[in-house]
């Protein structure tokens, strides 16, 4: 069964794959049943669900390709209970197209052209390898035809040696067709066959020197190498082929179909074994290594893109910056944005401070002005064209200007021009400059990347390595699915989310977003989470999908400032009256004491008033000083007694924990917990840096063979893999994310090719 399968692969209970697998039947979202539905997935992450849907869909399109080739095979009358049972049983579409394969039909082939002349019944005779007496030519003499005419249409063969070379062409083609001699070739060149690449022109020199002698095996070759050989095939800089143990696999042949050495045929099936292999197998199980590691290569490089994506998006805002975002350039200059704490464009200007005109007076006036007029306290710089320029020219603002609360930082403008040119943009601000845009969105990055990401198609962020090489359609369903994951994971403010971050929530579509914005700006802001129903198009269904993740500050309702579900309400009301508590108390002091309250088994007395300017410890301070427990036997009994709850009130203990977290903690933002971004006053250059030198720096993009991160100077320096940690690291991805602030030592700088080599080994 499917259900058992996926529990298997997953590590997880087949009857909780199988409810799970009901869930999304009922066109229920992921990020719905991630958050809401715990007690049936036994609280699996979005990810893990994401997975489950993925190998759901896997398994469901591989059952339906085998009944249209059991389908298709029957419709030649060829199918048998044998073969039928070894389709069904087929645990891959690979082995379900190597067992459909004699029975798909093809091109005119040299066997088929033996076939017409008759002289399948010889190549029978031939692989039942009996015949001990006489010779090969006498054997086929039967299957020669002396008619002109006959011959003329094709039937028969003019000499023996003309039957017996079809005959070894129908052979050879049965051979190659076998399932299971695929197989086995298959899989002897994955183990043993390696990877040759050339160059084409070995006078030229290009960025893929390393690879113009180059070999390695398929076994072994590391995804990164795969995706860079391939861009230079494309490239024409490189010739690739692969080099198969052709040698071994033919004497395997050779010894599988020669089953009896004294048989007369014996020397000719052996020629036709070498024949079989290298005209037919070759040359498709080569195609099918080459895809082979392209589609490995290619979902690790989604992988690592998709880590790196929900690494940057889930990048803490940064609160009460008021920002000036630099959009830096060289000939137009650079693009300057104010922006106030909540992004809205106070002014905007362009400066000169690079080459060719290099104005620092009249830059310096400007941004000076803006400054103080608006009491900046963070300058914001894309990493794009001129950016260490610009870095450089800002630094030095900030010493001369002596305000003490002003910093900037660098801010990752990938996608940024694709943003401030889109149709998306034009309505948001049509009367704005695309460069005013694109300094605005530079901006809004720093102070709330998410929301600001979300207006630009996921692979144009930009965060991995051969994003142009690999499948687009691949690397834009995941990327999508890792936006929907932190959006709902994050959730949204009702009243202020724009149509593009709506869109990402669970159950609700672009449509239906933008009918969410023209409903609040018809009606005003939403007083509570009910009035969503009102929104044209959004039913009943969708409410379900979406209300949780849709937050509203000062609302009629104060659960709606939180993630519980509408459909708990009642159970979070009754928890509240059960710890004495009301829906008025959410957030405020006295809601500290719920956890004293839930240890103690929820006393019914209403907390006392906290004193002024102090919190209320009133249960806590009974608690202790009645018990003086252990804080892990204080976990056991909060636990304990939750569950208890959780069967009076009549929900699961994991939607009662993730209430009692909400009232504890409403509207908490997970982005909270992440490194914070890095700030800076002054820059550094090259000449700056020596071996030894302890740095902080930040992530910016992570690969298959390391770490690139932000130290301050022109370019991001090199964290290789072998320098992540002090053990062994599998994967960079499995120490470092994107956005990280990390501790590093400077090991070698290269001052001609501008490079730095670093270590996280401090």
């Amino acid at each position: 069964m499917i259900e058992q399968k996926i529990a298997s692969q997953l590590g997880l209970k087949p009857a909780v794959v199988a409810d799970t697998i009901k869930l999304i039947e009922e066109g229920n979202t992921i990020p719905f049943i991630a958050r809401y539905r715990k007690e049936v997935t036994g609280g699996m992450s979005d990810v893990t669900l994401r997975e489950l849907e993925e190998k759901l869909n896997h398994y469901r399109n591989l059952e339906a390709r085998k009944e249209e080739v059991l389908r298709l095979i029957e419709a030649q009358e060829k199918l048998t209970p044998e073969l039928e049972e070894e389709i069904r049983q087929a645990e891959t579409l690979q082995r379900v197209e190597d067992l459909y394969k004699p029975f798909r039909q093809k091109r005119e082939t040299r066997a088929s052209k033996a076939r017409e002349k008759g002289l399948a019944p010889l190549a029978e005779l031939m692989l039942a390898m009996e015949l001990e007496t006489g010779t090969p030519e006498e054997a086929a003499e039967p299957f020669v035809c002396r008619d002109p005419e006959l011959l003329a249409q094709g039937k028969g063969a003019a000499s023996a040696a003309e039957a017996l070379a079809g005959a070894a062409d129908i052979v050879a083609e049965l051979v190659a067709d076998n399932a299971d001699h695929t197989q086995s070739v298959r899989e002897r060149t994955r183990a043993e066959g390696r990877i040759v690449s050339a160059a084409a022109d070995p006078e030229e020199s290009t960025v893929y020197d390393m690879y113009y002698e180059y070999e390695e095996p398929i076994a072994k070759i590391p995804n990164h190498r795969v995706l860079a050989i391939n861009r230079g095939e494309k490239e024409k800089k490189l010739k690739v082929k692969v080099k198969a143990p052709a040698e071994e696999i033919c004497s395997w042949l050779k010894r599988e179909l020669v089953a009896n050495p004294q048989c007369i045929f014996a020397p000719l099936i052996e020629e036709t074994a070498e024949d079989a292999y290298k005209r037919l197998m070759a040359p498709s199980i080569e195609r099918e290594m080459r895809n082979f590691l392209t589609e490995r290569a290619e979902k690790d490089a989604v992988k690592v893109f998709a880590g790196n994506t929900e690494s940057l998006l889930m990048t803490p805002p940064v609160k009460n910056a008021r920002v000036i975002a630099i959009d830096p350039g060289y000939r137009t200059g650079c693009k300057v944005a104010a922006l106030d704490e909540t992004g809205k464009l106070l002014a905007h200007a362009t400066i000169y401070p690079t080459v060719p005109r290099k104005d620092i007076a009249g830059a310096r006036k400007v941004l000076a002005a803006m400054v103080k007029k608006y009491d900046s306290n963070v300058i914001a710089i894309g990493n794009g064209t001129a950016s260490r320029e610009t870095e450089a020219f800002v630094s030095d603002f900030i010493r001369e200007l002596g305000k003490e609360d002003l910093q900037y930082t660098i801010v990752n403008e990938a996608g940024a021009s694709v943003y401030s040119a889109s149709k998306l943009a034009t309505e948001e601000y049509p009367d704005l400059d695309v460069t005013v845009r694109g300094a605005m969105s530079i901006g809004r990055r720093l102070q709330d990347p998410l929301a600001e990401l979300v207006k630009i198609e996921p692979r144009s962020i930009g965060v991995g390595q051969y994003q142009h090489d690999i499948d687009q359609n691949l690397l834009s369903g995941a990327l999508t699915g890792v936006v929907e994951n932190c959006v709902n994971r994050v959730g949204v403010d009702l009243n202020t989310a724009s149509p593009s971050l709506l869109s990402y929530i669970a159950g609700v579509n672009s449509g239906i977003a933008k009918n969410i914005v023209a409903y609040r700006e018809e009606h005003g802001r939403f007083r509570d989470r009910k009035e969503l129903k009102k929104v044209a198009k959004l039913g009943e269904k969708t409410f379900r999908q979406c209300a949780g993740f849709m937050r509203i500050s000062n609302g009629t309702e104060p659960l709606d400032r939180t993630a519980v579900h509408p459909e708990s309400y009642g159970a979070a009301a009754l928890m509240l009256e059960k710890l004495g508590l009301s829906r008025e108390d959410i957030g405020r002091d006295a809601a500290g004491v719920i956890e004293d309250r839930i240890c103690g088994l929820y006393p019914r007395e209403a907390p006392k008033k906290p004193a002024q300017g102090g919190r209320n410890r009133n249960g806590l301070a009974a608690l202790a000083a009645l018990t003086e427990e252990k804080p892990e036997d204080r976990r056991k009994q909060f636990r304990k007694n939750l569950e208890t709850m959780a069967e009076e009130l009549g929900v699961g203990l994991m939607t009662l924990s993730d209430i009692v977290e909400e009232i504890r903690k409403p509207g908490r933002d997970p982005r909270e917990g992440m490194p914070p971004v890095v700030f800076r006053q002054d820059v550094l250059s090259l000449e700056d840096l020596k071996p030894g030198t302890e740095l902080t720096g930040t992530v910016r993009n992570v690969v298959d063979f390391g770490a690139f991160v932000d130290v301050g100077v022109k370019n991001d320096g090199l964290v290789h893999i072998s320098e992540l940690a002090e053990k062994y690291v599998r994967h960079p991805m499995d120490v470092v994310s994107v956005g990280d602030t990390v501790k590093v030592r400077v090991l070698k700088v290269d001052l001609e090719k501008q490079k730095v080599s670093l270590t996280m080994k401090l």
